[in-house]
């Protein structure tokens, strides 16, 4: 697993007109997932031990934001061949072992990743109502060990949107396992 970090997207960046599909096969739009306040982008896996480390607080900070107005999708670019833990069927599954209570979409053809500029797994978007990037960090400060957490930092960021303040600075890159790109032929 090659350890990569995001990289630096400019904030009030528009978010990309992006339709994916669910587990199921039914198309969503991105833009149509948001909330009234705004929308989390999660690219994300089964399989990076960073992406695992986090999937318990994606699931939990995401009821959070629902009640703040934010919604949460999760984008799957590792659809490949050569990682069948992150395929469809691990997908499913993981929707009802974890009990994620939001889209999780597959990015097939690695489109929306490539949109976004994602390089890892996990890589958060927060967008705000109008649907301009302002939110590009990390979880918090500990993606190993939640007990080891100092700082929420998606938590505090997704306060300062709800309030109409400025966006926090710094943000700090999240950390994760490179995208699984697909070699084009």
């Amino acid at each position: 697993m090659a350890l990569v970090a995001s990289i630096h997207v400019d904030l009030g960046w528009e978010m990309p007109d992006i339709t994916l599909k669910d587990v199921e096969g039914q198309t969503l739009s991105l833009r149509e997932q948001a909330g009234t306040n705004g929308l989390l982008v999660a690219f994300t896996c089964n399989h990076c031990p960073y992406a695992l480390a986090v999937w318990p607080r994606l699931i939990r900070h995401a009821a959070t934001l629902k009640q703040m107005g934010i919604h949460t999708v999760a984008v799957n670019p590792n659809i490949h061949p050569d990682y069948p833990a992150d395929g469809i069927p691990a997908m499913k599954e993981k929707i009802t072992e974890w009990g994620i209570d939001f889209p999780y979409l597959v990015d097939a053809t690695q489109d929306a990743a490539r949109a976004f500029d994602a390089q890892c797994t996990p890589d958060l978007y927060l967008f705000n109502g109008d649907g301009r990037l302002y939110y590009h960090g990390r979880f918090d400060d500990y993606w190993k060990d939640e007990t080891k957490v100092t700082r929420q930092e998606l938590m505090a960021a997704a306060e300062l949107l709800t309030a109409d303040e400025n966006p926090p600075q710094p943000q700090h890159p999240t950390i994760g396992c490179s995208i699984k790109w697909v070699e084009e032929s």
